[in-house]
C-alpha cells in the first residue's frame, strides 16, 4: 500500500511516501522552491518523494491530506454570528476561512485532475483532521505503545488544543480547546509585540526570552490566561485581537496596560525582553498545567507532543524535568509540516488498523547526493576541490583549527532544525564564535543562540539532561563547570538546545565529533542551520555552494569534498 501524505493548506507545505508502513521520503516544499514556510501546493515535493522511492503516480493507492476543511464549521459559523463586531472582522473571516478553503481545495482538485483525469481512476483521497494529524499521528510513529498525547498550536480547522490517550492502534481524545482560546496565538501576539513576524519568527522570541527577567511582567501576564481543572484554556481576550483576524494582534486596552511594541530593526529594550521572558514562562506553565491533566487522567509513563508550540524546545525542557512523565516524544517535523507523516500514518494505523511496525527516530527522509552527482557539480562550476577519504577528519581538524565549516552530508533533514547533515559547524570552546557566525556568516541578532551536538556517551559530562535529545528539541542547562569550556553554545541563562548524537543514526557525523573531541578534549560541536536568516536551509549542492560563497564561512565540505577559499 502507497501513501502520499500531504500538508498544504497552511504553512509550510510538506509531502511524504510512505511504503507498506515505513516512511520513505518527507521534503518540505520550501527546500526545493526557496520559498521558507512557503504556502504553495507542494508539487515539486511530491515529485522528488516519488523519485526518491522509485515510483509513479499511478503507484499512488491513497492520498492523506492534513485537513478536513468542513470540521466544525458549524462552531466557526456560531461563533463569527455571535462574535462577529465590525465588518473589517466579517471581510476577515470570509477571506481567511471561507474563501481560502475554496482556493486551497481548488487547487488540490486541479492538481489531482491532472494527474488523474477523474476520481475514480486516482488514488483515494482521505481529508484527516488537523489535530488527528498532530497528535495521534505523532504517536502512531513514535516508540511508546502507549502514551498521553497533546497537541498544541494556533488552530487547525478550529481547535486550539488535543488532549488524548492512544494505546497501540486505539487513539481516544480526552478534551479539546477552541479558537479564540490558543496558546500559538498567545506566543505570536508577543512575537509581534517585539517587532518580530507572526507565524515566522517565534523562535526569534523563545531566544530572546533569556535575557529578559519575567518577574517584572509575569504576574499581570498570567491574569491573561488561564487552564481549568479538566486542561482547558481560558483568555481575557479584552487584551488580544487577533480573535478577529487581525493583523494587529493586540488590543488598545494591553498597549495602554504594557506600553508601546518594538517596531522591526529598532533596537532591543529591557522591557521587551521582559515581556518575552513574561510570555515565555506563562506559556510553559499553562502547558506544565495541561501535563498534570494528562498525567491525572491515562497515568502513563510517556508524553507525545505536537503541534507548532512543541518547537518551543525550553517549553519541552521543562516538560522533561518537572511534569510526572518519565519522557516525550516530539517528532523531527513538529509543526504543520509533519502533518503530512501525521495524516500518512493516522491513515494507516489509525483508520486501516494495520499494525505499528515504523517509529520515526530517523530525521534523513530528505534528498540525498552521492559523490559522483557533488562532482560533476563542482567541476561544472570549475571549483577547485581536494578529495578526502577521512572526510571526518579532516572536519574536524579544520574546526580545532577554528575554522567555520558548511558541512553538507547524506540525506536531508526533515523539520527545522539542522541535524547533523545540512549545518554550518564551528568550535564551540572560542568565545567569540557565536558573535562571529551571527554577524558574518548567518547575518541574524546578536543575541540569538546556537546549538551543541554532542555525542550520547558524552551527554553527561556536559549537561544535565536525563534522556536523549536526537532532534534538538529539549532545552537543557550546560553544567556550571562547563559553561566556560564551550561558551559559544550556552545562552545567558546558562542553557543550551541539545542534541545526541549515536553512531548507528549517524555514523560520518558522529565520527566528527568524536575526533574533533580527540584533538580538544571536548566532543561538542557548535552546530546551525545550513542557511542565512530569511532563507530555507540548503537542499542541493548548488544551494550549499551559493551560501559557501555568500556568507562568512571558511571551508565547504560537500560529501567527501573539501573546498576552501
Amino acid at each position: 500500500m502507497v501513501i502520499l501524505g500531504l500538508n498544504y493548506y497552511y504553512h509550510d507545505s510538506t509531502a511524504c511516501i510512505v511504503v507498506d508502513g515505513s516512511l520513505i521520503a518527507a521534503i518540505e516544499e520550501e527546500r526545493l522552491n526557496r520559498d521558507k514556510h512557503t504556502r504553495e501546493f507542494p508539487k515539486k515535493a511530491i515529485d522528488r518523494c516519488l523519485k526518491i522511492a522509485k515510483l509513479s503516480y499511478d503507484d499512488i493507492d491513497h492520498i492523506a491530506v492534513s485537513i478536513q476543511p468542513k470540521h466544525n464549521s458549524g462552531k466557526k459559523l456560531l461563533y463569527w454570528a455571535f462574535n462577529t463586531k465590525s465588518l473589517r472582522s466579517l471581510k476577515a473571516f470570509i477571506n481567511n476561512e471561507i474563501l481560502h478553503a475554496f482556493r486551497k481545495q481548488r487547487g488540490f482538485w486541479g492538481w489531482y485532475k491532472g494527474q488523474w483525469v477523474s476520481k475514480k481512476k486516482g488514488p483515494k483521497v482521505h481529508f484527516i483532521p488537523h489535530h488527528n494529524c498532530h497528535a495521534p499521528g505523532s504517536f502512531f510513529v513514535s516508540p511508546y505503545k502507549k502514551a498521553a498525547l497533546l497537541g498544541v498550536d494556533g488552530s487547525g480547522e478550529w481547535a486550539t488544543t488535543w488532549l488524548g490517550y492512544g494505546n497501540a492502534n486505539k487513539v481516544e481524545i480526552i478534551g479539546e480547546s477552541f479558537f479564540p482560546y490558543s496558546l500559538g496565538s498567545f506566543y505570536v501576539a508577543v512575537t509581534y509585540y517585539c517587532g518580530f513576524k507572526p507565524y515566522y519568527d517565534e523562535g526569534k522570541t523563545m531566544g530572546l526570552a533569556p535575557l529578559g527577567n519575567p518577574k517584572v511582567y509575569k504576574e499581570d501576564i498570567a491574569k491573561l490566561v488561564w487552564v481549568d481543572d479538566i486542561g482547558k484554556l481560558h483568555f481575557d481576550l479584552s487584551y488580544f485581537n487577533f480573535q478577529n483576524l487581525s493583523l494587529e494582534r493586540l488590543s488598545p486596552k494591553f498597549y495602554k496596560k504594557f506600553g508601546k511594541g518594538r517596531k522591526p530593526n529598532e533596537e532591543f529594550t529591557q522591557h521587551h525582553m521582559d515581556m518575552a521572558a513574561a510570555f515565555q514562562e506563562v506559556l510553559e506553565d499553562c502547558v506544565l498545567e495541561i501535563c498534570d491533566v494528562l498525567y491525572k487522567k491515562t497515568k502513563t509513563d510517556y508524553l507525545i507532543v505536537s503541534g507548532g508550540v512543541a518547537l518551543n524546545s525550553v517549553m519541552n525542557g521543562r516538560i522533561v524535568r518537572e511534569s510526572k512523565f518519565k519522557d516525550i516524544y516530539v517528532m523531527p517535523a513538529a509543526g504543520d509540516n509533519g502533518t503530512a507523516i501525521g495524516a500518512a500514518y493516522y491513515l494507516y494505523n489509525g483508520v486501516f488498523k494495520k499494525p505499528r511496525t515504523f517509529i520515526h527516530l530517523d530525521p534523513y527522509v530528505g534528498t540525498s547526493y552521492s559523490n559522483k552527482d557533488i562532482k560533476r557539480v563542482l567541476k561544472g562550476s570549475k571549483l577547485n576541490y581536494k578529495y578526502f577519504e577521512d572526510i571526518s577528519d579532516k572536519g574536524a581538524e579544520l574546526l580545532a583549527e577554528g575554522n567555520i565549516i558548511g558541512w553538507f552530508q547524506g540525506k536531508m533533514e526533515i523539520g527545522p532544525r539542522a541535524l547533523g547533515n545540512r549545518s554550518i559547524l564551528a568550535n564551540p570552546n572560542v568565545p567569540t564564535m557565536k558573535d562571529k557566525i551571527n554577524a558574518e556568516v548567518k547575518f541574524r541578532e546578536a543575541y540569538r543562540p546556537f546549538a551543541p551536538s554532542t555525542i550520547l556517551e558524552a551527554k553527561d559530562d556536559y549537561f544535565d539532561l536525563d534522556v536523549e535529545a536526537p532532534f534538538m528539541l529539549k532545552v537543557c542547562n550546560v553544567l556550571k563547570e562547563k559553561q566556560d569550556v564551550i561558551p559559544a553554545v550556552t545562552h545567558v541563562d546558562g542553557s543550551a538546545r541539545l542534541q545526541t548524537v549515536t553512531r548507528g543514526l549517524n555514523p560520518r557525523y558522529y565520527d566528527l565529533i568524536k575526533k574533533l573531541g580527540n584533538k580538544t578534549g571536548v566532543p561538542v560541536v557548535l552546530n546551525t542551520s545550513f542557511n542565512v536568516q530569511g532563507e530555507p536551509v540548503v537542499e542541493s549542492p548548488v544551494d550549499a555552494i551559493r551560501c559557501f560563497f555568500s556568507t562568512g564561512l571558511d571551508a565547504l565540505i560537500i560529501g567527501n569534498y573539501l573546498l576552501r577559499k
